[in-house]
C-alpha cells in the first residue's frame, strides 16, 4: 500500500492517506474516492473546530475496519502520539464504527472510555454519498481538562457537529471548494465567524474581530450583516472581487478577498445546510497584508530583473553592431575575422539575456535558446560551402549561469567544426544532448558537437587557437565540466562535454 503525507499549519498537524484500498474497493462509485480525498484534504478544519484527533476508517478484506488517515487538531494537544495509520482497528472501537456504518448517523459511546490517563469522547461518524456508507470518522476528545468550556469552544464544538453532520447527508465536503494551495488560505485559528441564514453575525472569535477591525473603524460584528459591514469598508469598488458578495452571504464554498487602507483580507466560506436547507455558514479570515506585500515585492523584483536582462541585451547588441562596423573598416583580414569572432561572441551572450528578459524565472529553456543559435553559427562559419546541422536529444531548463556559458561554448565547437573540420568543404554538424542520472544519483548532462569534416591533425595540439582556449576556461572554470575530443567512426571529430546539474 501507498501512503502519502499532508501537513497542514505547522509541524504538530500530521495527515497520511493510504489510497490504494480505496482504488480496489469495488462498491466505490464514480467520484467516490475523490470525495474521501477532498475530505481528507479539508479536515483539519473540523480537527481544529472539534479540539479533537480524527481517524479515517474503511472496510478491511479480512472484516474489520484499516485506518486510512488521521489528523491532529492545531487548536489543542493530541490524544495519539503514535501513528497508527494502516493498522486495525482496535476491538472496542469496532462496535462504535460498525453501528455508525449501518445506521449512517453519528454515534456516540455511551460511556466515556479511557486511553492512559485521558478520559475520552469518541464519536463515529458515517460518511455517506448517494445513500452509500463510504468511511468513517471517528473523533477523539480529551475531557479530562475540568475547566468550564468557554464561549469560543463551544461555538467551535457545534460548527464542528455541523460539519460532520453535513458529512453524513454528503453535503461536505463540497466538490466547489477551493482546493488550491493558495498562500494566505484562512484557518480556523486565524478568525472565524458563523453567520446565520440571513449573512447576519451570530459569532465572531477575536482573531476574526481584529482583522475586520485592521481595514476600518469596526467595534464588534455580532447581530450585524457581514454583508453591509463589508460594503461600508470598501473604498474603491472598482476592485472588488467579484466573488465577494457571494462569500460574505456565505452562500457559496469559495474564497475572496478584500482590500482596504493597505490591509488584505483572506475570506472563505462554508455554507452550512441540513436535509432542506442552508441554515448559515462559517467564514474563515485572514489578514494577509504582508504576504500580499512580499509577493508584490517578489512580482516588482522579476519586473526589474527581466528588466535588466533587456537593456543589457541592447547594450550587447549594440556592442556587436560596433564591432561590425569596424571590422569593414579593417584592411587586415586577419583583424577583420578576430573582430568578426567577437562580434558573433558578444551576440551569443545578448541571446540568452533576451531569452532572460522573456520569462519570470532564473532558468534557461536551451533548447529554444540554442535551436537558433546553433543554426546560425553554422552559417554565419561557412564561406560558400554547404553545411547541414541536425540536432538530438533534449537539454531541457538550465540556469541562467549555465545557459551564458555553455551557449558560448557549443558556438565556438559549431565555429571551429565549421571553419576547421569541414575545411572548406560541405559537410554536416551534429549537436547532441543527453540528460541523464549518473551511478550516484546525480544529474548530468553529456553535450557532444561532432562533425564529419577532416578529423583531428595527427601530431598537432588540439587546444591552440583563442578559441578552443576559451572554450577550455569556460568547461573547466564556469560550468566544473570536463571536455575531450576523439576521432569520429567514419572521418571527422567528435567533441564531448559533461557537466554536472546538481551544484550547489
Amino acid at each position: 500500500m501507498s501512503r502519502a503525507l499532508t501537513k497542514a499549519g505547522n509541524e504538530a498537524v500530521q495527515v497520511a492517506i493510504f489510497t490504494d484500498p480505496i482504488r480496489e474497493h469495488a462498491d466505490l462509485g464514480p467520484g467516490d474516492a475523490e470525495w474521501l480525498h477532498l475530505l481528507v484534504g479539508d479536515w483539519q478544519l473540523v480537527a481544529d473546530l472539534a479540539f479533537a484527533d480524527l481517524a479515517l476508517w474503511f472496510p478491511h478484506p479480512d472484516d474489520g475496519y484499516i485506518a486510512l488517515a488521521h489528523v491532529r487538531p492545531s487548536t489543542t494537544h493530541t490524544v495519539f502520539h503514535s501513528d497508527f495509520v494502516g493498522e486495525r482497528i482496535r476491538s472496542d472501537l469496532k462496535p462504535l464504527v460498525d453501528r455508525a456504518w449501518n445506521s449512517q448517523t453519528i454515534e456516540r459511546h455511551h460511556e466515556t472510555s479511557f486511553n492512559s490517563e485521558m478520559a475520552l469522547r469518541v464519536e463515529a461518524v458515517p460518511f455517506v454519498r448517494n445513500g452509500r456508507t463510504l468511511a468513517v470518522v471517528t473523533s477523539h476528545l480529551d475531557l479530562s481538562s475540568s475547566r468550564m468550556p468557554s464561549r469560543l469552544e463551544l461555538t467551535y464544538r457545534q460548527c464542528a457537529y455541523d460539519l460532520l453532520r453535513m458529512g453524513t447527508l454528503g453535503l461536505w465536503p463540497d466538490f466547489a471548494s477551493p482546493t488550491g494551495s493558495r498562500r494566505g488560505a484562512p484557518r480556523v485559528g486565524d478568525g472565524l465567524i458563523r453567520l446565520d441564514a440571513d449573512g447576519v453575525v451570530q459569532y465572531a472569535s477575536p482573531n476574526g474581530v481584529s482583522a475586520f477591525r485592521r481595514l476600518g473603524g469596526i467595534e464588534s460584528l455580532e447581530g450585524r450583516s457581514l454583508a453591509e459591514v463589508t460594503t461600508g469598508l470598501l473604498k474603491d469598488r472598482r476592485l472588488v472581487d467579484e466573488t465577494l458578495p457571494l462569500v460574505v452571504t456565505g452562500r457559496m464554498p469559495w474564497r475572496s478577498e478584500i482590500e482596504s487602507r493597505g490591509v488584505s483580507l483572506s475570506l472563505r466560506a462554508i455554507p452550512l445546510r441540513d436535509e432542506h436547507e442552508r441554515f448559515g455558514a462559517l467564514v474563515l479570515c485572514r489578514d494577509v497584508s504582508e504576504l500580499r506585500r512580499r509577493e508584490m515585492e517578489l512580482v516588482t523584483k522579476d519586473a526589474t530583473i527581466r528588466e535588466i536582462h533587456h537593456r543589457v541585451k541592447n547594450n550587447l547588441q549594440t556592442v556587436a553592431a560596433l564591432l561590425r562596423m569596424q571590422s569593414r573598416r579593417m584592411k587586415s583580414e586577419e583583424a577583420k575575422q578576430g573582430l568578426e569572432q567577437a562580434m558573433r561572441r558578444v551576440a551569443t551572450i545578448a541571446l540568452v539575456h533576451e531569452t532572460l528578459s522573456q520569462g519570470l524565472t532564473q532558468t534557461v529553456d536551451f533548447d529554444e535558446l540554442i535551436g537558433r543559435q546553433f543554426r546560425l553559427s553554422a552559417e554565419v562559419a561557412t564561406e560558400g560551402q554547404h553545411v547541414a546541422t541536425e540536432r538530438k536529444g533534449d537539454f531541457g531548463d538550465l540556469p541562467s549561469d549555465f545557459a551564458t556559458p555553455l551557449a558560448l561554448v557549443i558556438n565556438e565547437l559549431v565555429t571551429n567544426a565549421v571553419e576547421h573540420g569541414l575545411a572548406d568543404r560541405s559537410g554536416t554538424v551534429w549537436l547532441t544532448a543527453d540528460r541523464r542520472r549518473d551511478d550516484a544519483g546525480a544529474e548530468e548532462l553529456e553535450v557532444t558537437v561532432e562533425d564529419d569534416g577532416v578529423g583531428l591533425p595527427p601530431g598537432q595540439a588540439r587546444h591552440e587557437g583563442l578559441g578552443l582556449q576559451i572554450v577550455r576556461t569556460l568547461v573547466t572554470s564556469e560550468l566544473a565540466g570536463t571536455i575531450s575530443w576523439h576521432e569520429r567512426e567514419g572521418g571527422g571529430t567528435v567533441v564531448k562535454i559533461v557537466l554536472g546539474l546538481d551544484q550547489g
